[in-house]
């Protein structure tokens, strides 16, 4: 499967230069169907002619974005080591009530060369 998915700067940026590793989302949709080998084209949202592929490594699926933090260092999922890794900083985009009914997944990627 290829699927394309839209990012922020900063973690395109850190996808990019290999800091993040495990990419956050709803499993919704085409999402639900992501299995390892599958490639992932990320858009980044400030400046859509920069694009990057991915290939899907591994994909967890787990009730909470909670959930999904107590399985994964916090660097994986693109905090510094000076941040602290919250779990409700996914709200902003994914409101507990959606998490709930759809469940989330990590997605390990690894830059494509």
């Amino acid at each position: 499967m290829f699927l394309t998915m839209h990012l922020n700067k900063e973690p395109f940026e850190k996808i990019k230069s290999g800091t993040k590793t495990v990419e956050m989302r709803l499993c919704d949709g085409a999402r639900r169907y992501l299995t390892t080998g599958d490639t992932i084209e990320f858009i980044n949202r400030a400046d859509e002619n920069q694009t990057l592929e991915v290939e899907v490594v591994g994909v967890h699926i787990y009730p909470t974005f909670a959930d999904l933090y107590a399985n994964f260092d916090k660097r994986e999922l693109g905090y510094r080591d000076d941040e602290e890794a919250d779990p409700r900083d996914m709200e902003k985009y994914y409101p507990l009530k959606l998490q709930q009914e759809n469940c989330v997944m990590g997605i390990e990627i690894k830059v494509k060369k």
